[in-house]
């Protein structure tokens, strides 16, 4: 994605971001107030998220001069981040919708990027969180052996309660004394994509929802309360006799606490949701996210795209542009990838652009619609 070669009128004023994948001045814009109806009280404050500059380079490339987006999609961006409102966006595959969320994420300086790749199996479980429960019960085990063994408050032969329980009743896996303590509860919880999100971060977070049309039928219905309220228990903290939980996140190494079991925002997270049309979504859904359908890039786009992935202009790359931009005049279905790999491949050394190496460019840019 790069900017038109054509002059474009100023930014509006209300624009905090751009689609240049640069902050202004090199510092990330503040962003707006939410609405009043898109405040969020959540707490305790996490630690900034860390910073993925691989990921980013690796899907935007180098940055360009200019928007990378049209006008009209810009305008989108910055009314579903004025309004903080999750982005559904639709188009054909291999257009950039996901590309999107790494783009406003570095722009805006919010750092490492949330995937969620939605597959038919995905719940909403999935999304927020996953409780080890074997895991847990084997560690309670292993320290129950243990303090038994150092003879801390071992049982004798005839003893009651047994080890199973206290003598209220208990499970010494909970609140038994010990030396060490038992194994924490948070221990063996890991927030995913979802849940991480919406945690309580001074600035919002960047949440990526891949493909969400090829998610089983109930699962757009089950984001309603979530996305509306921003907030979330995790039923096993919640029953727990501890008033926080330190848990792992989605983020490498990362940590967060939770309070009470419950988590809530304090920024709503920038909610990128992608859709290739496979089906539509219900309108209650639909209703809580602002629409935006991204069309295939222009020419000047697409040799931007090449300039920053490859961190050159190749000779003859405007032909393999023209003949790119040609296909999906025609209908054809195309992915931005192919159009790279194509440059690559011609624009490398010692290949032949004869019979067998122009059979080799024609399967690099199929139409993916003839599924071969």
């Amino acid at each position: 994605m790069t900017g038109e070669a054509s002059a474009v009128p100023p930014p509006p004023p209300w624009w905090v971001f751009h689609a240049t994948g640069r902050a202004p001045g090199g510092e990330p814009p503040e962003l707006p107030e939410p609405p009043p109806w898109r405040t969020f009280p959540g707490g305790p404050l996490q630690p900034p998220p860390p910073e993925d500059d691989r990921a980013a380079e690796r899907r935007l490339g180098r940055i360009q001069d200019g928007p990378q987006l049209r006008r009209e999609e810009i305008d989108a961006v910055n009314a579903a981040l004025l309004l903080r409102r999750p982005l559904l966006i639709t188009g054909p595959p291999g257009v950039g919708k996901s590309t999107l969320a790494y783009l406003i994420a570095r722009e805006l300086g919010l750092g490492r990027v949330l995937p969620w790749s939605v597959v038919s199996r995905s719940t909403l479980k999935d999304g927020l969180y996953a409780y080890d429960a074997i895991g847990r019960a084997q560690a309670i085990a292993a320290w129950r052996a243990a303090d038994a063994g150092s003879g801390a408050h071992g049982p004798a032969a005839g003893d009651a309660p047994g080890p199973a329980s206290d003598a209220t009743g208990a499970d010494p896996g909970e609140n038994g004394p010990t030396r060490e303590g038992p194994p924490a509860l948070g221990d063996f919880v890991t927030l995913g994509p979802l849940g991480t999100a919406l945690l309580a971060y001074g600035r919002p977070r960047v949440l990526l929802v891949d493909e969400l049309d090829k998610s089983d039928i109930d699962l757009p219905n089950d984001l309603l309360h979530v996305l509306e309220n921003g907030s979330y228990e995790i039923p096993e903290l919640v029953r727990s006799n501890e008033e926080s939980a330190t848990v792992f996140t989605d983020d490498p190494r990362g940590s967060a606490r939770v309070e009470g079991g419950r988590v809530e925002c304090a920024q709503f997270p920038v909610v990128i949701i992608t859709s290739n049309g496979e089906r539509e979504f219900p309108a209650a859904f639909r209703r809580r996210c602002l629409p935006l359908e991204m069309l295939p890039p222009g020419r000047e786009q697409l040799i931007g795209i090449v300039v920053s992935h490859l961190r050159q202009r190749p000779e003859g790359v405007e032909a393999l542009v023209d003949e790119f931009e040609n296909r999906l005049r025609g209908g054809g279905t195309q992915s931005i990838d192919q159009l790279l790999n194509a440059v690559q491949l011609t624009t490398a050394g010692g290949f032949q652009a004869d019979a067998d190496g122009r059979k080799l460019v024609e399967m690099l840019l199929r139409d993916l619609s003839k599924g071969r």
